[in-house]
């Protein structure tokens, strides 16, 4: 035997041990995903979207003021075409009326988003809120 024929790597055929415990470890793995998915998909009750707003800032913008809000969406079923009413007031005059329409805002999450006003908010009531959804 020559000295390079005895430093070379013979491959073994049965699998070390560490292979039949990653094999194992990744089987429980997708086994548990599996059931936990298949518990939710026929134990989880579809609930309709249930829409809540939070404002987070008021800034001067370059074209008036930036009203940044958070749009939640607590429910097990998403939301379509969510339009979000605006409105600033002054005792009960309207001031300003604006909307804008998320594409979507999915079960249990949120999304963020803005109203821009000519008008300053400071000294006014500020009314966010959603005004409408369609089912996707």
């Amino acid at each position: 035997m020559t000295k390079t024929e005895k430093g070379r790597h013979q491959e073994r055929h049965d699998p070390h041990w560490i292979e039949w415990l990653t094999g194992l470890v990744s089987a429980v793995l997708i086994a548990g995903m599996l059931g936990w998915l298949g518990w939710e998909a026929f134990t989880r009750e579809a609930t309709p979207p249930d829409l809540s707003i939070t404002v987070l800032t008021t800034e001067k913008a370059a074209t008036g003021h930036r009203v940044t809000f958070d749009i939640y969406n607590t429910a097990t079923t998403t939301a379509a075409a969510v339009t979000v009413i605006g409105r600033l007031t002054e005792g009960d005059r309207v001031i300003e009326e604006n909307h804008v329409v998320f594409d979507y805002v999915a079960a249990e999450s949120k999304a963020t988003g803005a109203i821009l006003f000519q008008a300053d908010p400071a000294g006014r009531t500020l009314d966010i809120r959603p005004a409408g959804y369609t089912d996707p």
